[in-house]
């Protein structure tokens, strides 16, 4: 539907061609009729050489050759009808479709204003300088063009929302000479006219044929070009496409996503005017954003769940080397920054220049809120796709600071519209890649293929599975060992599962840590510190979804030793559901790129129910003793693993004839504390002051809570001097925990002191309340010299 203000142009111009005709026929004092109706025929006849002008449906013809001389031999009424005939011809003869009344109406009138102004500018220049009649007719011929041309453009302009002297340089400029050899040409026959009658000028019609042949030849070889250049920019679109392509077959989960931007985004540079240059370089920039993430790793790109900040960084890398890789092709409109800046944002937080506001290309604007949006409102890896409702109210939240308010007005007003149009685009687009397909020619790579179980052999699988099964059942419910139980697990899983390495990882609060790893890798595997939802192994305990063959490099950016990068190429993991929740996953790796089948899928999952089970009681087994043999507030061992700690290390000193000092730690004024600070104060002061102590020990060395404010330290090796150096640093260490703190220390030594565990505990726990009493003392020896000095 014709916009509001072409209709109103459209009315203003009618009016004016109708002004035009009435002025004319009020100045036409004497009507000739027979060259009137001569001129008439002769315009008309001349004026069905019509040549289609390129880019606009419209036509040129050298009918205007006669209107020039029609205006200078005719009053202005007859020059008016001599014009109207031209225009009708061009109008209805061979027309691929005939004009709309307002059409006809619009071209007649321009026709009008423009004759009647030609013929006002030959008039007034032959009153300035008579015998000028040549310049005189090239001038008119200049007005005409000028007139008729930019009333043109103007329509062409409101209709189709293009820049006005965009318009007239493409479709009107180039034939500017031929109406000015058209005015020459007038001239020659109004001087063979007036010199001889009719009969002479009938000598220039063949100089008009040139002009037309001319017109014919120049617009075949423009049109050759047109279709040249088309035909190169379908290529060059077609190019784009299949670049599309090739992102869309790396990260498949987008799939229609680039076609869906495009549409989104074309409409909105409609609406915002942006020029023909700047919607190419926008369709170019809608497909190829993501070509960048051909550089990133695919493990990151397909990674289901969370990136981590390294991760990210990789991420980040994409708008630079898809700008790089655009930069050599040579785009001949601005799509290159569009590709670099599509995830700037409007207040300056993006990357990677930090532009913000106006200083973002406008393509690269539209392009980050119709991404977005889209991105919302589809399915991905790690999560599912919000409604579109949803998605345009994030978007709404984000206006002024990461998008562009105008943008996100437009399509919070249109996103309905866009929707239907984007769905309609994906079902019509043609259809991605496919690369699940079946090639049955081909003979056997070079090293030949891996050999093929027989048919029959399925039977002797299934019954080595059984076998397999009623093994684990037997022994993992024999063991309360978490190291056992994964073990037996292991080999058993061996015999059904070709991989290359295993790993179970329990969950420890909202992470997951290796409790048994076996095979290649193992030593990276074993120091993998994953947090729920990130890694491969963190999002199938998160999301309680098995994974088949996914990427095992995903695994090592959870890494937390020296060695990153793994040599397993493929994981098949699913998780382990207990009683109480998910309790950790075991994951197999592969060496290869897709070992694992949906059988071992089968096998894994039917394994790691009773794996799960047996995990989770040889858990609460080992719990359990760790609380029976440690302290509950400190997390240090407690009486009962002190004595056998005590007594394992004198059977060793018996066995090796060695020796070892046993420290009776005692805290002084932790009572005040408690009184006066309360207790959960105090409990925080014990735990400082057992992390001291723990931190002051040799790898080797043995520190436990007795009990209370009490604590015993077991240093193999260590001789009296030595001891006493240990003794002097934990004093000094224990003063910092508090200013109101002490501690008194006893030492004992095997064999010296005692040859049993209970003599050399009770000769140091002697000791260190000898320590105590001198403790005692020195504040009131301080206070005697005190007195003896004031008197």
């Amino acid at each position: 539907m014709m916009k509001r203000a072409a209709q109103l142009y459209i009315a203003f111009v009618v009016a004016g061609g109708f002004f035009a005709c009435a002025h004319a026929w009020f100045l036409t004092d004497e009507f000739r009729f027979w060259p009137t109706l001569a001129f008439t025929a002769t315009v008309g006849a001349v004026s069905l050489l019509k040549v289609p002008l390129p880019g606009i449906i419209s036509s040129l013809s050298v009918g205007f050759v006669f209107k020039l001389v029609a205006l200078a031999e005719l009053s202005a009424g007859g020059a008016l009808i001599a014009a109207t005939a031209g225009v009708l011809a061009q109008a209805f003869w061979k027309a691929e479709q005939n004009p709309r009344p307002h059409q006809l109406a619009f071209n007649i009138s321009a026709v009008w204003v423009s004759v009647s102004l030609a013929q006002a500018m030959y008039r007034a220049f032959l009153a300035w300088l008579p015998g000028e009649l040549t310049l005189a007719l090239v001038l008119a011929a200049a007005v005409y063009f000028i007139a008729n041309t930019w009333i043109v453009t103007c329509i062409i302009a409101l209709t189709e929302q293009k820049g006005l002297l965009a318009v007239w340089r493409e479709c009107f400029f180039w034939s500017f000479p031929y109406y000015l050899v058209g005015g020459g040409l007038a001239s020659m026959f109004v001087l063979c006219l007036h010199a001889a009658g009719w009969t002479s000028a009938l000598f220039v019609i063949p100089f008009v044929y040139l002009i037309h042949r001319s017109y014919r030849l120049y617009m075949d070889r423009l049109e050759g070009e047109r279709d040249h250049a088309e035909k190169l920019a379908d290529l060059h679109l077609r190019t784009i496409e299949a670049l599309a392509l090739a992102i869309e077959a790396k990260d498949q989960t987008t799939h229609d996503h680039l076609q869906r931007v495009r549409v989104y985004a074309q409409e909105i540079g409609k609406e915002l005017g942006l020029s023909t240059e700047q919607m190419l370089a926008l369709q170019a920039g809608s497909l190829l954003h993501d070509i960048g993430k051909l550089a990133v790793p695919e493990h990151i790109i397909c990674k289901p769940g969370k990136l981590t900040k390294e991760e990210f960084e990789k991420v980040k890398i994409h708008p630079v080397v898809g700008a790089d890789i655009l930069k050599r092709v040579q785009f001949p409109y601005p799509v290159v920054p569009i590709v670099r800046s599509h995830h700037e944002k409007w207040d300056g937080s993006g990357y990677p220049d930090g532009l913000k506001g106006e200083e973002i290309p406008i393509g690269a604007r539209i392009l980050s809120a119709v991404d977005c949006l889209d991105a919302l409102a589809s399915d991905r890896q790690y999560r599912r796709a919000l409604p579109l409702d949803e998605a345009i109210k994030i978007l709404e939240n984000e206006s002024g600071k990461a998008f562009d308010p105008q943008v996100v007005e437009i399509l919070s007003r249109r996103h309905i519209e866009l929707e239907a149009l984007a769905t309609r685009a994906s079902a019509d687009a043609p259809q991605g890649l496919v690369t699940d397909m079946v090639i049955h020619r081909g003979e056997a790579p070079a090293a030949g293929f891996a050999e093929t179980a027989p048919v029959w052999s399925s039977i002797a699988s299934a019954r080595l599975e059984a076998q397999v099964f009623f093994e684990w059942t037997r022994e993992l419910g024999g063991s309360l060992s978490v190291e056992e139980t994964l073990e037996t697990a292991a080999r058993g899983l061996h015999k059904l599962i070709p991989f290359d390495c295993i790993a179970v990882y329990v969950r420890n609060g909202d992470r997951l840590l290796p409790a048994y790893v076996s095979g290649v890798d193992q030593q990276l595997f074993a120091s993998l510190d994953i947090p729920m939802g990130e890694g491969l192994s963190g999002w199938v305990a998160e999301n309680l979804k098995t994974i088949i063959n996914g990427s095992a490099a995903v695994e090592s950016s959870c890494a937390t030793g020296p060695r990153r990068i793994t040599t397993l190429r493929a994981a098949l993991a699913a998780p382990l559901e207990g009683a109480s929740g998910v309790i950790g996953v075991l994951t197999l790796y592969s060496r290869e790129s897709a070992p694992f089948s949906e059988e071992h899928l089968r096998i894994v999952i039917g394994l790691s129910s009773r794996l799960a089970l047996a995990t989770e009681n040889a858990i609460k087994y080992r719990d359990a003793q760790q609380s029976a043999t440690k302290d509950y507030l400190t997390g240090l061992p407690n009486a009962r693993a002190l004595f056998a700690t005590l007594d394992q290390e004198l059977a060793r000193c018996q066995r090796e004839r060695g020796h070892f000092a046993l420290l009776v730690c005692d805290l002084n004024g932790f009572k005040t504390v408690n009184d006066r600070l309360g207790h959960l104060e105090g409990n925080r002061l014990l735990k400082q002051v057992a992390e001291s102590l723990q931190a002051s020990c040799r790898e080797y060395d043995h520190v436990a809570r007795m009990g209370g404010d009490e604590f015993v330290m077991v240093l193999p090796g260590l001789t009296p001097e030595q001891v006493e150096q240990r003794v002097a640093a934990i004093k000094r260490a224990v003063t910092t925990v508090g200013d109101q703190l002490s501690i008194s220390v006893g030492a004992a030594f095997f064999p010296h002191d005692g040859a049993t565990s209970e003599q050399i505990m009770v000769e140091a726990d002697t000791r260190m309340y000898e320590d105590k009493r001198q403790r005692a003392q020195e504040p009131a020896v301080h206070a005697e010299a005190g007195l003896a000095r004031a008197h």
